[in-house]
């Protein structure tokens, strides 16, 4: 890697305020707000809006969407187009 082009990588917590759930990584993001982690350490914090807890897909309270019924049912309103 070029020296002095990229970005601090360091450990980060990221925190999920929704679900009350935080998680130590590394990351180039920073941050001015600090937070006392488990292992005794400070590290920056990140507040983010979602993570894998509180996400729909994840926790399991994504609604399927029915795309073959969709397409049938603009097939039946619409009309099918011939081929061409």
């Amino acid at each position: 890697m070029k020296p002095g082009i990229h970005p601090a990588y360091g450990p980060v917590v990221f925190r999920d305020r929704a679900a009350d759930h935080a998680f130590l990584t590394r990351s180039t993001m920073t941050s001015d707000k600090t937070i006392d982690w488990e292992d005794g350490n400070t590290y920056p914090v990140v507040d983010v809006e979602i993570s894998n807890v509180s996400h729909p897909f994840y926790t399991g309270t994504a609604r399927v969407l029915d795309t073959a019924g969709r397409v049938e049912r603009f097939e039946r309103r619409y009309g099918r187009r011939g081929a061409l």
